[in-house]
């Protein structure tokens, strides 16, 4: 059996050669808006402990720390390329936050550890035999009440995704991610009272906010 270590995954860009222009590529593309959007819709509290599931290179989870001090970050990646770039932008932004390296499958965290579980991006890059274990992972750490705060591509529907979402990620990653999918998979984690909050265009694609409660 293939080790955690040696699991093969799909990086924060598509691409290896991709990862050092993706901060700059995302900004440009109005992420740092929609990253916005995601922490208004969370509503964290003082003290809370949160967790960012495919942190890549952390720009969310560094966001969330300096917004929020008091709030205890802790930040999941299987790429440890990224995992690099994002300790370098905790600690030249002059926050703590806890780094892991691992698997949204197989979570090395115990029962209820988390207020908030966070998923931007994440998992059109998950393969589709592992979607369910990992929200069921994600149900798992958070505590009773907690919630899951997912944002990624919107679809399927006319014009659902940018020429520049199809150029990284292939089709069914993408139309995997329709609304009557997700929130089914949301339900049979055993979340309670998924719901799409909204949709939001960008110049990358159309993307879908949701929320579920543990």
């Amino acid at each position: 059996m293939t080790a955690k270590s040696e699991r093969t995954f799909l990086p924060a860009a598509g691409h290896d050669l991709l990862l050092p222009i993706y901060d700059p590529f995302t900004k440009l593309f109005g992420f740092d808006r929609v990253r916005r959007m995601l922490l208004d819709q969370a509503a964290l509290q003082p003290n809370h402990r949160v967790l960012d599931v495919g942190c890549g290179t952390g720009t969310l989870a560094v966001l969330i720390k300096r917004l929020y001090p008091t709030v205890e970050v802790v930040a999941l990646d299987p790429d440890s390329k990224a995992l690099a770039r994002a300790q370098r932008k905790a600690e030249r932004a002059g926050v703590s936050i806890r780094f892991d390296r691992g698997f949204s499958d197989a979570l090395g965290y115990p029962d209820g550890a988390f207020d908030r579980v966070f998923s931007s991006m994440m998992f059109h890059h998950v393969e589709k035999a592992d979607k369910e274990n990992t929200l069921r992972e994600i149900r798992r750490v958070l505590k009773p009440g907690g919630r899951l705060e997912f944002l990624d591509f919107a679809g399927p529907h006319p014009h659902g995704q940018g020429v520049l979402a199809r150029l990284i990620h292939s089709h069914q990653r993408l139309t995997d991610n329709a609304e009557d999918r997700i929130l089914a998979r949301f339900s049979g984690a055993g979340f309670r009272e998924p719901k799409k909050i909204r949709d939001h265009r960008t110049l990358f694609g159309s993307l879908g906010f949701y929320q579920a409660a543990a």
